[in-house]
C-alpha cells in the first residue's frame, strides 16, 4: 500500500488484447517466479496465478494456451484437470475440489487490465 491506503497496482494490457473467449499468460511481479493468466469473457476478465494446485507447474506448455478446445474450461497440460473459468475451482483431475489462485483484478475506465503490484509472487 502506499501512504493513502491504497493498493499499488500494475497493468496486465489492455482489455482488447485478449479476444473475447480465449486466454493469455503474463509473468509475475519482478523478481517473482510465478505468472498470470487472464481469461475474458466479454466485458470482464478472470485472472489466476499461473499454477497447478496439484503440483505447482505451469498451466500450459505452449504461450497463451489455457484453455480446452471449446473455451469453456481452464485446463492444466500436464496432468489434464479442469478449472471452471469464473471461480478457478478444478472439476477434474489430480487436483479435484482445489482451484487455482484468484488474482483480484479490475478493468479501469481506460480498459486496462490491473492487478495488485504483487501478483504473481
Amino acid at each position: 500500500m502506499d501512504t493513502t491506503g491504497a493498493v499499488e497496482e500494475r497493468i496486465l494490457c489492455p482489455l482488447h488484447d485478449i479476444p473475447d473467449g480465449k486466454a493469455r499468460g503474463f509473468p509475475g511481479r519482478p523478481g517473482g517466479f510465478m505468472g498470470l493468466l487472464a481469461v475474458r469473457r466479454g466485458g470482464a476478465v478472470f485472472v489466476y496465478v499461473n499454477s497447478c494446485p496439484h503440483i505447482g507447474v505451469p498451466l500450459e506448455m505452449m504461450p497463451d494456451r489455457f484453455l480446452d478446445g471449446a473455451g469453456r474450461h481452464i485446463l492444466c497440460s500436464v496432468h489434464g484437470a479442469s478449472f471452471r473459468i469464473e471461480d478457478g475451482y478444478c472439476l477434474s483431475g489430480p487436483c479435484m475440489g482445489d482451484s487455482l489462485e484468484a488474482v483480484p483484478a479490475r478493468i479501469d475506465v481506460g480498459g486496462m487490465i490491473r492487478v495488485p503490484a504483487d501478483a504473481g509472487a
